[in-house]
């Protein structure tokens, strides 16, 4: 037990904050119906495809690509601003699954391993603060949207200064180490990611290629036909190699399983649900915040909405709580567990580094984004 603890903090907690919120609401029917399978079957799909494309070697032209970038802050630069832009239309989370293993092999291969941590806490900002542009960069924009009844046009009118604000924020932050060496060299050789024909399986590239347009698809349109996709993947990859589906992250799944029980019972508790409704009318963004480090932004979005005066102000905290801890949104677990899984050591390394950069960029993002909400 002591040695699944310490490998594995994150799915400790949630286990231990599941089974704690069970004695402050026990189990029933709706707790079951509240958990968002959707999001975790989404989670499944993308996982185990990914895996799919590591096997067969499917990045390995855009690893190629990132790599003639020639300098390092360049090769920084693209590979974040990849996350911004690309979170803003197949969610924040999804993003991160794509990049980040990119990112840790392509500073391997450059031999500057020292630069992973840094911008992989740069990355999980940008996923958090690119996704918040459209109403589906995240679950919780997409909730506020669909139960506020405004346009499109409108909600991006509301989000796009604090987004323009992060972007040039961002550039500084990615830049900064590097100051001392501008036009630092990637050194990455082509060969770094060069397979022999031979070892190569069109038919599985394809498919796998042909299952993860699937899977985007279903996360950009919000199709309800979810559930077929799920038994898609999972079969189809079971027929092409059922090797991968033993290499699925369950772990994460798991974790984001806990989670998802702990805030479906906090939010579903009588007295806590009358406290809110006194405290949150007018300090939208600071319970936003707050709460969002306990439960996550996604189940405040749907403790907080029916107690909020002021959507503007519940938007703009819930998309600044992922910058305070790991738990402020499940994204930076994702970013959390595919580190861990390569620096399996490297936990509580990457919780400081985390923390440390994602709160300086909070800092400088709070005051802001608390004025224009009001």
């Amino acid at each position: 037990m002591i040695k699944i603890i310490k490998k594995e903090p994150m799915l400790t907690v949630s286990v231990i904050a599941a089974i704690i919120s069970l004695f402050i609401t026990p189990p029933n029917k709706e707790l079951l119906t509240a958990i968002d399978w959707h999001t975790l079957g989404t989670l499944f799909m993308m996982l185990t495809i990914l895996e799919g494309f590591k096997k067969e070697h499917i990045f390995n032209p855009l690893l190629r690509l990132a790599s003639k970038t020639g300098y390092l802050v360049t090769l920084s630069l693209f590979l974040v601003f990849s996350v911004f832009f690309s979170s803003m239309f197949v969610t924040n989370d999804v993003s991160l699954i794509i990049f980040v293993p990119l990112t840790i092999i392509l500073f391997r291969a450059a031999r500057r391993e020292q630069f992973i941590l840094p911008l992989l806490a740069m990355e999980n900002i940008a996923a958090v603060r690119g996704s918040l542009l459209m109403p589906f960069g995240s679950p919780q924009n997409l909730f506020i949207y669909s139960q506020s009844g405004m346009s499109a046009a409108a909600f991006i009118g509301i989000m796009f200064p604090i987004w323009i604000i992060s972007l040039f924020l961002l550039i500084i932050f990615v830049a900064f180490p590097y100051r001392k060496n501008l036009k630092e060299k990637a050194h990455i050789e082509d060969a770094d990611f060069t397979v022999p024909d031979n070892e190569l399986n069109k038919k599985k590239q394809i498919a796998y290629l042909l299952l993860f347009v699937m899977v985007l698809t279903t996360i950009v349109t919000r199709t309800s036909c979810w559930p077929i996709a799920v038994i898609i993947v999972a079969v189809l990859v079971a027929i092409i190699d059922y090797k991968i589906l033993i290499k699925t992250d369950y772990v994460l799944l798991l974790t984001f399983l806990c989670f998802f029980v702990f805030s479906s019972s906090i939010a579903s508790n009588e007295t806590i649900a009358a406290f809110l409704h006194k405290i949150v009318g007018g300090h939208e963004y600071i319970v936003s915040i707050l709460l969002s480090q306990f439960i996550s932004n996604v189940p405040a979005s749907i403790v907080l909405y029916p107690f909020s005066e002021n959507v503007k102000a519940l938007l703009y905290g819930l998309d600044s709580a992922g910058l305070c801890s790991l738990i402020g949104s499940l994204a930076s677990v994702i970013n959390y567990r595919i580190y861990v899984r390569e620096y399996p050591k490297g936990g509580m390394k990457f919780i400081k580094y985390f923390t440390l950069i994602s709160l300086l960029f909070f800092a400088f993002v709070a005051l802001p984004g608390y004025f224009m909400s009001k």
